[in-house]
């Protein structure tokens, strides 16, 4: 090869580099890495929101006499549904099992996973982005009053029935082994099969996190027949979980979280929500009518906290028509899942457990 053709070659090598850095990083105006994979430009496209969740427990995911999806983790996806696409209205609910949930987000066929999700290391690493933990629950026993029993140390031999591929299904048998109770779990894939196997006495108790005992305890013809044990045997954070890979679009989903407990704190109400300024700096910031929280490289609108608290309400709102007073009434006042601005004194820490990175 001559001297020129070598020249021109290293040249062409060099362009090709230069082009494919310039592909791979492209930024667009507002510093966003622009790309045609983008999670939030497919949302866009396709115009709805796909949200991986469930319609069989009261509270967290089930259908009202109309047949709407209803629930804290529905509100969740029409939170980031009013917030990317302005229409809380603008979802697809894909109803999965609980040993579904990883799969489901993995192979990123669904834009957010909210069906009573615990965040845990290995699914951290292995299943997808985990935002901030909306709701803090603990794992529990439900048993008939007749058992006679009072503790779930008293559960010695005891058959138990739990959902199949769940931190609930290992968390048992972390127990049984700790406390050498010698447990008998009685698994099932769907959770009605678990509750009803429970109800027909195929097994002695029905574990599963305290929330959602309550919920499917309210459903129960003879509710007053059977008691949750006092014993809470493990940490369950529930939040809503992203596909690795895209950055921005978990930036997106914090944001929307962050959106409805500040909303909370500041005491911005869904029937409420102010469109001109209201001389609180903090509440203009949230509305997008002063300052900035970053909307502009997140890709929202400046208003968009304006859309999310239109559409469902502050956390407070969404919790306590969901899980309050309005839903299965569970409590919230002086618990983990207060704010952690609603301490009793100002040096002490004894708020709740519910916040998010400042929105500045």
């Amino acid at each position: 090869m001559g001297l020129k053709h070598f020249v021109i070659l290293i040249g062409l090598i060099a362009m090709v580099g230069i082009l494919a850095t310039a592909c791979s990083n492209g930024d667009d105006d507002n510093g966003a890495v622009a790309s045609e994979d983008a999670r939030l430009d497919l949302v866009k496209n396709r115009g709805k929101l796909i949200c991986a969740s469930r319609n069989d427990v009261p509270g967290y995911g089930s259908l009202d006499a109309s047949g709407n999806n209803v629930g804290f983790d529905i509100d969740l996806c029409r939170a980031v549904a009013a917030a990317v696409l302005g229409d809380p209205k603008a979802i697809e609910i894909r109803y999965i099992t609980a040993s579904e949930r990883g799969p489901t987000i993995q192979s990123g066929e669904v834009d957010l996973l909210v069906r009573t999700v615990t965040w845990t290391s290995s699914r951290d690493a292995q299943w997808g982005n985990y935002a901030q933990t909306m709701f803090y629950d603990g794992q529990g026993f439900i048993v008939k009053k007749s058992l006679g029993i009072s503790s779930a140390l008293e559960l010695k031999d005891a058959t138990v029935c739990v959902t199949q591929g769940t931190t609930t299904e290992l968390n048992l048998q972390d127990f049984s082994t700790q406390n050498n109770l010698n447990i008998t779990p009685l698994t099932f894939e769907e959770s009605d099969a678990v509750i009803a196997a429970y109800q027909a006495g195929q097994c002695d108790a029905f574990t599963n996190d305290r929330s959602q005992l309550a919920a499917i305890g309210s459903g129960f013809d003879n509710r007053s027949d059977h008691v949750i044990l006092p014993d809470t045997i493990s940490e369950e954070p529930l939040g809503p979980v992203v596909p690795h890979g895209d950055e921005q679009w978990f930036d997106i989903v914090k944001t929307v979280m962050a959106i409805l407990i500040y909303g909370e704190a500041y005491g911005v109400e869904q029937a409420s929500v102010p469109s001109v300024a209201t001389g609180d700096t903090k509440v203009d910031r949230l509305l997008g009518i002063t300052g900035s929280y970053g909307q502009e490289s997140l890709g929202l609108s400046q208003t968009a906290a304006q859309d999310v608290l239109k559409a469902v309400g502050n956390y407070g709102e969404v919790y306590d028509r969901n899980l309050g007073p309005g839903g299965i009434n569970l409590p919230r006042e002086n618990g983990r899942n207060a704010l952690w601005a609603d301490a009793a004194c100002t040096n002490c820490p004894k708020g709740g457990q519910i916040y998010a990175a400042p929105l500045r």
